[in-house]
């Protein structure tokens, strides 16, 4: 690990200021970044620590929905009262996700700057744009059982890792940023992260030095028939194949709105909106499912070692749907 300046944040408008010089990195619960440093991927000349901040509450708005603070962990987010009975969905992606121990360490802003989990990207000795430009992508030709098969470019073909960015997607979140100038902007979640294209080391439409201060969640949906379904190599520990957030609701026993949101398939959450479109208007069925995951897979690109996750997302969209159904009955 190269050495680093330790700044420790006053307050919000301190860490943006911070932050802004050079190459600084935030640090709050540390279980992505500190990991990047000590494989030399990342090195930040300035860390700038904002677990002090005042940005942990978990509260209702007035537009009815929830405001989620960015240094909330993970597991108090899930475990909340307000997000178990509301945004059930979300809850049931972040226990999805890593492993208790670092969910009680993890933040919610930390989450959603997760790096993704390529094995070029973790090795330094191979070629990755994303820590080199121009050096090329490894996996395109290469050992790319665990990438893309949508959105990925020539640049790049990693995939996004986090199960709580997949719920938030369909969700319908939005993302509050402060900026230098000390105001706030928004985000929506599905504009918050990046296709690879030509620069696939810009991951997320973060400005530099910008502060992701909360998470807010519109008024609640998808609270009775939802389902978060991830497939893995292994039942703990290990970061999805693919994954599955999916939710309707009907109106007269007929689909009137749903979501489907996969994860482990792209740069980004991915919003199968032909899986959606196959739903509107339909009566919940098991046949009405499958067609909807035959949809989900219909602009798939699956590389040389991942043919196998087109047959995997389709079956996954069809049984997270079904899940949704039994869960809250069919209509």
């Amino acid at each position: 690990m190269k050495p680093f300046a330790y700044r420790r944040a006053l307050d919000a408008a301190d860490a943006v200021r911070l932050a802004a010089v050079g190459d600084s990195k935030f640090i709050a619960g540390g279980t992505n970044i500190v990991d990047l440093m000590k494989e030399g991927i990342e090195s930040p000349s300035t860390l700038v620590d904002i677990q002090r901040l005042d940005l942990k509450t978990i509260t209702s708005t007035a537009d009815g929905g929830v405001s989620i603070g960015a240094l909330a962990k993970n597991t108090e987010t899930a475990n909340h009262q307000l997000i178990r009975t509301n945004y059930p969905l979300l809850t049931k992606a972040i226990l999805a996700g890593a492993s208790p121990q670092i969910r009680n360490m993890a933040t919610n802003g930390g989450n959603l700057m997760q790096r993704p989990r390529c094995t070029y990207f973790y090795d330094i000795s191979m070629p990755c744009n994303k820590r080199q430009a121009g050096s090329g992508c490894g996996a395109i030709d290469g050992l790319n059982k665990y990438s893309a098969i949508f959105g990925w470019s020539d640049s790049c073909v990693a995939v996004h890792p986090s199960d709580m960015c997949v719920a938030l997607t369909a969700l319908d979140a939005v993302v509050k940023v402060r900026e230098s100038s000390g105001k706030i902007r928004s985000i929506k979640f599905a504009d918050f992260h990046r296709l690879p294209l030509n620069q696939p080391q810009t991951e997320t439409n973060l400005r530099n030095g910008e502060l992701i201060v909360s998470i807010e969640l519109p008024k609640p949906r998808f609270a009775t028939n939802y389902q978060y379904l991830k497939l893995r190599d292994r039942a703990s520990y290990a970061f999805a194949l693919v994954s599955v957030a999916a939710a309707y609701e009907t109106k007269g026993g007929i689909i009137t709105d749903s979501t489907i949101v996969l994860g482990g398939v792209a740069h980004k959450p991915w919003r199968a909106v032909d899986a959606e479109k196959a739903l509107k208007g339909k009566r919940p069925s098991d046949e009405v499912f499958a067609a909807a995951g035959e949809a989900a897979i219909r602009t798939a690109k699956p590389l040389s070692g991942n043919g196998y996750k087109l047959k995997l997302t389709r079956n996954a969209v069809k049984r997270a749907l079904v899940d949704a159904m039994k869960m809250g009955g069919a209509a």
